[in-house]
């Protein structure tokens, strides 16, 4: 199905991602044949991900009852199982990332929610994942904190591909590029080959227009609610306008002589969380050349459904619209920088959460394999 709606979105320059994976997709070959079908050509995970896929299902019981009986702990168990998904997913999309010579083909997966706050510590995490997986084609999910900033730059300038998750505000977005080129201009001075390292840096979108939306219903008059529904396309498309002022000029240039590679934006959280949005409202606004836009699977097959079969880039014109966007929120009373702290920590409770239930599940269900 190569003239699908999706396949015209990746002849327009943009990856698809699934935001999805299971030991059952992988299993049943369904990652396989997406890759085919939907123009997939990455996967991305979090701790929520695998808490889905690990308590929601029998799945991987069989070989949690394997690992009890050989006296594994909790944590243990937890990395063992994710190790085996990510293992496997960067198996099958081996072949993406040999044919783009190693442009695509990624799969994600995240250090530590709790570790938000320590740089050293996921330093330390991020290394581990690197050995574990041991795939070429492996990016390391970093969280945009304060925290994860340096981070980010340790773990380029080691060579270690970073996958940047949880970036709302185009403030730390910049420090995310700046973080990333100074991780490469380390590597470059130990003499790394730049061409080895990859980087995302993943933009939250829905969760904006969520935040932004109920925000504007409270202060209720009509400019602020005619602007319902405009926050998260155009806090992205000011974002694609930063990435594209970094990358350009001397410095880059410099890097990119020695093979470097760009940062792409990465759209994440893409599926509409208010039912009077349509379904693909963050896929078909979004489309850009160098850009990523990770989808759960439903809407991805929304988007092959009824998406636009000839998607449009969006250019010059529709990132000025988006400045002005942002322009008449602040004026009709969104403080932007609180918005963008506000998700961000939520981000990070929301991640620590779903890691806590799932390490507590874990602990259950080894109890009961233990009785």
């Amino acid at each position: 199905m190569m003239d699908s709606h999706l396949h015209a979105v990746a002849l327009a320059g943009q990856s698809i991602w699934s935001d999805q994976i299971s030991r059952a997709m992988l299993d049943s070959g369904e990652l396989a044949r997406r890759i085919g079908a939907d123009a997939v050509t990455g996967v991305t995970s979090n701790p929520t991900i695998f808490a889905k896929a690990i308590t929601g299902s029998e799945d991987y019981d069989a070989a949690l009852t394997e690992l009890v009986d050989r006296g594994a702990s909790v944590e243990e168990i937890y990395a063992h199982l994710v190790t085996a998904d990510i293992r496997d997913a960067c198996d099958v999309l081996r072949p993406v990332f040999e044919a783009t010579e190693g442009r695509d083909g990624f799969v994600s997966v995240e250090v530590s929610p709790e570790l938000a706050d320590d740089t050293d510590g996921t330093v330390a995490e991020a290394r581990e994942w690197s050995k574990r997986v041991d795939r070429p084609n492996l990016l390391v999910k970093v969280p945009a904190t304060p925290a994860g900033i340096p981070a980010i730059a340790r773990l380029i300038g080691e060579g270690i591909s970073v996958n940047v998750t949880l970036i709302f505000s185009l403030q730390r977005y910049r420090e995310v590029m700046d973080a990333y080129l100074r991780g490469l201009e380390t590597f470059r001075q130990v003499g790394g080959d730049l061409g080895a390292v990859a980087s995302v840096a993943s933009f939250f979108v829905s969760r904006m227009d969520t935040e932004v939306d109920r925000r504007l219903e409270t202060i209720g008059t009509p400019q602020a609610l005619a602007l319902r529904g405009a926050a998260a396309v155009a806090n992205a498309r000011a974002a694609y306008d930063e990435f594209l002022s970094v990358f350009r000029g001397p410095r880059w240039e410099e890097l990119a002589a020695a093979g470097a590679r760009i940062q792409r934006p990465l759209w994440a959280s893409t599926s509409t969380k208010n039912p009077a949005y349509r379904d693909t409202l963050y896929v078909d606004t979004l489309v850009a050349p160098h850009t990523v836009n990770t989808m759960p699977l439903g809407t991805i097959d929304a988007y092959q459904d009824h998406g636009p079969a000839k998607p449009r880039i969006f250019g010059p014109e529709e990132i000025a619209r988006a400045r002005a966007t942002l322009r008449e929120l602040a004026a009709v009373g969104i403080d932007y920088d609180d918005v963008t702290a506000t998700l961000e920590r939520e981000g990070v409770e929301k991640f620590v959460a779903s890691y806590r239930e799932l390490i507590a599940n874990l602990g259950e269900k080894r109890a009961a394999l233990t009785t």
